[in-house]
């Protein structure tokens, strides 16, 4: 699989120049695999991930075994943000849904950049925040939502966060991640693909027709799309509510480290 480029996560891409500079120097390149997972519930989460290509879900896991979706990320966003800023554990378990690329970072170089750095921790906080608005949407919508609008938000979200039309999914993962017996997934995607919305073939799902998946889809997606497009148009970190030219907390030499 070929690797990609730190700029094609749009996330890191909004970082001033200057910013996505110094971050390049930490960054590493690493290879999303299906299935592989993350980190698990409170687990230490030493590094962040920012993917290229693929999709990374976060997953609340029963008793039972059961796993449920709390949200989708790709290369809209980031894995490990809220780490970076409290330090602390995992609170639910990461896997990759489907397989891509990502640069990666050590969690205590990306705190002391974002310490150092007011874009950086606006980039995080303003992610985090998104991320658990995509939750909440999802929480509601698995709770509120018939399972046809429910699988077009799914597959629209993937879209979004892989950058393809192409997904590497199979029903019976994503029936797991809607949390619903595998056989209502098929019975649904032949619907949609009978009606010329997509086109399915052995661990592949093809977008064919977005508008009319979109007209098919609940109201969640365009609520969670709207909250990542932000992420890219409020910029800075006055348009957090953070206060401008506050002192950094880093010593001096810490930061001349990270600038070296």
């Amino acid at each position: 699989m070929l690797i990609g480029n730190p700029a094609e996560n749009r996330l890191l891409s909004s970082l001033p120049a200057e910013d996505l500079k110094l971050m390049r120097r930490h960054l590493r390149n690493a290879v999303l695999a299906s299935q592989s997972i993350l980190f698990e519930t409170d687990d230490h989460i030493g590094k962040a991930y920012f993917p290229h290509r693929g999709a990374i879900s976060l997953v609340t896991v029963l008793a039972s075994g059961q796993m449920v979706e709390n949200a989708t990320i790709g290369r809209d966003g980031m894995l490990g943000g809220f780490a970076a800023l409290d330090g602390q554990p995992a609170t639910c378990r990461a896997i990759v849904h489907i397989e891509g690329t990502a640069s990666t970072i050590d969690m205590e170089s990306l705190r002391q950049i974002a310490r150092a750095r007011n874009a950086v921790e606006a980039m995080l906080l303003r992610h985090e925040r998104a991320l658990l608005a995509q939750t909440q949407q999802v929480a509601a919508c698995n709770a509120s939502h018939a399972l046809e609008a429910r699988l077009c938000r799914w597959l629209l979200r993937a879209r979004d966060a892989c950058g393809g039309t192409t997904l590497s999914s199979t029903q019976e993962a994503i029936a797991e991640m809607l949390s619903v017996r595998r056989t209502s997934i098929s019975l649904v995607a032949h619907t949609l693909q009978q009606a010329g919305l997509i086109r399915t073939r052995r661990g592949h799902i093809e977008i064919l027709n977005e508008q009319a998946l979109r007209d098919s889809a609940c109201e969640c997606y365009v609520a969670t799309a709207a909250r990542h497009e932000r992420l890219f148009t409020s910029t800075g970190p006055q348009g957090d509510g953070m206060q401008a030219g506050r002192e950094i907390s880093l010593g001096n030499s810490a930061v001349a480290d990270l600038r070296s």
